[in-house]
Parts: C-alpha cells; sequence; structure tokens
C-alpha cells in the first residue's frame, strides 16, 4: 500500500540477531507493536531462550521502566531461531531472503564475524524489494564495517552471478547499511531477590531471567536513501549525519554515567539510586555535563542549528539523563555502569575524549577528571581481574601520587593502543599552525595530550580525598 507517497509494506520481514534487552525490548518491540510486519524472527544462540519462547507459543515479556513505575508489556507471535542447529540455520536463510529490515544487536563489532556469513547468504538470494540493515552495536563505524565484512564474505561463498547480482541491488540503493545511536538504558536482571522486589515479569515462564528497560525511545539513525521505501519500524528518528550525535552519546551520556558510576563506586554505593541521594556527586555530575561536554559540544555544533546543540537544548538533554540514569525503577547497579573499566578509560573514549574535547575549545575539564581519578581506584580495586602490573598495585588509592598516576595512565593507553578505537571520533591532526575549529586553544594530540591529562587529574588528586 501506498502512504504520502511512499510504498509501505505490509508483509514487512524482520530478522534480528541476537536476543538481548536492547533486541528484545527495542526492535522487536517496535516491530511487534506498530503492525507493519508479517514476521518477526530473532537469532539466538542460547538454546535455554529458544527452547523457552517456543515453549510459551513465541511469546515473551519486557519490563519498561518509566518515570513512576514498571509496566510489564507481552510480545506474541516471535520465532527464536538457533543458527547453529541445521534446521533452524536453513529457515532463517530462507527468512532472511525476504526481510526487509535486518537488525544486529551483538555486543560488539568483534562477533560480526560469527553473523556475517549468513547475513550474506541472505542477501545474495534476496526476494526483497528493498532491504535496510540497522547495526545497533556500540560504534560509530559499526554499519561500514558489517557491509565490508558481508561484501568480503559475498566475494568468497558466492558464484560470479550472485556477487553481480548483489552488487547491482546495492548499486540501486536497494541494499543500505544504518548506524544507530541508541540511547536507551537496559539490563538483564537475574537476581531472583531483585525480580521479586522490582516485581519484574521473567522473559518467559521457564527462565529465571528478566528484560528490564527504560521507557526513552528518541533513537537516531542514518537516514534511509532507498526510493520509494518506508522503514516498517516507524519511530526512528532520521539523521543526515550521526556523527555529532555519536560525539553527544560517548562525551555526554556515556562520560556522565561512566562519570557517576565511578565516584558511586569510590563511595561504595552499590545501586545508582544511592548515587542520586548524594547531592555532591550529583552536581559534578551536572557540572561535567553542563560546562564540560555541553559547552565544548555546542561550541563545535551549534552551526548546525540542531536543538540539541544549544544551550537550553544541552541543558533538557542533561537533566533528563541525570534522572533517567538514577531512575529506582531502572535500578541500575554501579557495578554494571564501571565494568570494563580499561576500555572505558582509553585515551579516545568517554572520561579522556571528553577531557581532550574541553581543551580543545578552552575549557578546563576539571569535573571529568575527578571522574578520571575514581576511574583508576575501581581499576585497583580489580587490578588482578584487569591485569594490571603488580608494581602498579596499591591497596590504599590514598597512596597514589604524581608518578604512580601517571604510570597507570601510560600503562592503560600503552594497552587500548592495541584495541580497535573509534577513528572518526577522534580529533584530526592539524596542519602546522592551525587551531582546531577556529579556537585560539591549539588542538591536543599525542605525547603533549598524554601530558596535558595526566596533569589533569595529578591536579584532581587532592580534591577527590576531600570528595570521597
Amino acid at each position: 500500500m501506498k502512504r504520502d507517497g511512499l510504498i509501505i509494506m505490509a508483509e514487512h520481514i524482520f530478522t534480528g540477531f541476537g536476543f538481548g534487552p536492547i533486541q528484545a525490548g527495542l526492535f522487536v518491540k517496535e516491530a511487534f507493536e506498530n503492525g507493519n510486519f508479517s514476521r518477526i524472527v530473532a537469532a539466538e544462540i542460547d538454546q535455554s531462550i529458544v527452547d523457552a519462547v517456543r515453549a510459551n507459543k513465541g511469546s515473551y515479556y519486557v519490563n519498561v521502566a518509566k518515570a513512576d513505575g514498571i509496566d510489564v508489556i507481552k510480545i506474541d507471535g516471535i520465532e527464536l531461531l538457533n543458527p547453529g542447529v541445521p534446521k533452524d540455520r536453513q529457515i532463517l536463510l530462507e527468512v532472511l531472503a525476504q526481510s526487509t529490515e535486518i537488525t544486529t544487536c551483538l555486543p560488539s563489532i568483534n562477533f560480526y564475524d560469527s553473523i556475517s556469513a549468513l547475513i550474506a547468504d541472505g542477501l545474495k538470494n534476496s526476494k526483497a524489494k528493498a532491504t535496510i540493515v540497522y547495526a545497533a552495536e556500540n560504534h560509530n563505524r559499526a554499519a561500514e564495517i558489517l557491509e565490508e565484512k558481508i561484501s568480503h564474505e559475498l566475494t568468497r561463498i558466492g558464484t560470479n552471478f550472485e556477487r553481480e547480482e548483489f552488487e547491482k541491488v546495492r548499486g540501486k540503493n536497494q541494499v543500505q547499511f544504518l548506524n544507530t545511536v541508541i540511547g536507551k538504558m537496559s539490563r538483564v536482571v537475574d537476581d531472583a531477590a531483585e525480580i521479586a522486589e522490582l516485581k519484574l515479569k521473567t522473559i518467559t515462564p521457564g527462565i529465571k531471567r528478566a528484560f528490564l528497560v527504560e521507557e526513552f525511545n528518541r533513537i537516531l539513525v542514518t537516514r534511509t536513501r532507498i526510493a520509494n521505501f518506508k522503514p516498517g519500524i516507524e519511530v526512528f528518528i532520521e539523521k543526515d549525519n550521526l556523527l555529532p550525535f555519536e560525539e553527544a552519546k560517548l562525551y555526554g551520556h556515556n562520560a556522565g554515567h561512566s562519570l557517576l558510576g565511578f565516584l558511586g563506586a569510590v563511595k561504595g554505593y552499590t545501586k545508582m539510586t544511592e548515587v542520586k541521594g548524594d547531592s555532591d556527586l550529583m552536581q559534578i555530575g551536572r557540572d561535567a555535563f553542563l560546562q564540560e561536554s555541553g559547552a565544548a559540544l555546542i561550541k563545535k555544533y551549534a552551526y548546525l542549528g540542531d536543538e540539541l546543540f544549544i544551550e537550553a537544548g544541552y541543558k533538557n538533554y542533561a537533566e533528563d539523563l541525570l534522572e533517567r540514569m538514577t531512575n529506582p525503577y531502572l535500578a541500575d547497579t554501579v557495578a554494571r555502569v564501571c565494568r570494563d573499566v580499561v576500555r572505558k578509560l582509553g585515551i579516545n573514549e568517554r572520561i579522556f575524549g571528553t577531557m581532550r574535547l574541553a581543551l580543545d575549545y578552552g575549557i578546563e575539564p576539571e569535573n571529568m577528571a575527578l571522574g578520571a581519578i575514581a576511574g583508576i581506584v575501581v581499576l585497583l580495586d580489580k587490578a588482578q581481574e584487569y591485569n594490571l602490573p603488580g608494581d602498579l598495585h596499591f591497596a590504599d588509592w590514598r597512596k597514589l601520587d604524581g608518578s604512580s598516576i601517571e604510570n597507570i595512565l601510560n600503562w592503560l593507553w600503552n594497552v587500548q593502543a592495541y584495541k580497535v578505537a573509534r577513528p572518526s571520533l577522534r580529533l584530526p591532526r592539524p596542519r602546522s599552525g592551525q587551531v582546531c575549529s577556529g579556537q585560539a586553544w591549539p588542538c591536543l594530540h599525542g605525547l603533549e595530550a598524554r601530558a596535558t591529562l595526566i596533569k589533569y587529574v595529578q591536579n584532581a588528586r587532592e580534591h577527590f580525598e576531600t570528595l570521597i
């Protein structure tokens, strides 16, 4: 059928990879609720979940945390398939060949190798008039990386004819890979006492785990370029350029979340709701949001004219996030926020990436530096888990001095040098004499950036001790 001159396929078909809270509580949920899909399938390798949803006749439950309580939503008519089971894999390939929307919700882009051959096999035999592929992993080039891997698989497994046919389809913009900015917080709750306390509905009666997602639903995606095609999931907000909003998520949402989590951990809190009751910590988080990341992002992107990158718009964004991060009905744990601390303290990541951005726009990142020293304390508490060298272990963080802070940060950033980075979020190296975006403050790069960031963390050390 047609709506506003666009083709709206009442026969949209959805296939998702992974069945965690974002897939189940966002993509599948939206596909189910808007009624544009005749078939909804998810690929999942956890056979216990596959069996449980099948035993529940294709139904499962999602708990949605609102500001004033938790709603339970039942999703019906879902097919779960395990690609590791030959019969399921064959059905999955048939569904992929008919799918108009495909979504990957995997732990990271490192898992693309496990699904790219499957998607390639499905796309080379596609019978759909058009297909969009949402890459929902937390990486700003996820869609490009997935497309490259699928193209590589087609050259490896496809016949010349199949490869040529796929390239024709892609050349006509009938297949498009889309990046996403997903600010929706979620988690899997597996503690029986917490499930009972929050009155959560488990995924199915046979699974002792529950999906808990927040109500927030402002999801940004790359604009679809396929002519006369409208996605079956209609609630997403399309943007021509996602990079400014990816940076707002990394340097605003992610940075503020980690800062509060790290500080909360050092103060002995276990729930983010406890952080909300600490006015000093919340003020640090608010100041970091508004005066550091917000001020820098507004200077960088005010020219876009988007409401997010004006002072009032960013303030609304920050205040909303602070409320959501500490929502008692989402009941997020400090431990979850603080996990993977080595990655989060990377020089291009949320804490130090925000500090670099602020400095490049002449802003002193003093609040974010407090988050950095708190992150180091969290790291010291898990020194063996993260293989911190023995000479950098400190049983009492109060014995940290300037030299030990420098050594720990250099170890962290040397480890990160071997990790997958966020290339397009790195600040570009300026030409000789150039300054960042017309600002009077020179861009920081290489050893100069390291030295400056280390100095800010060292300077924050004394204030941090009085705060804690």
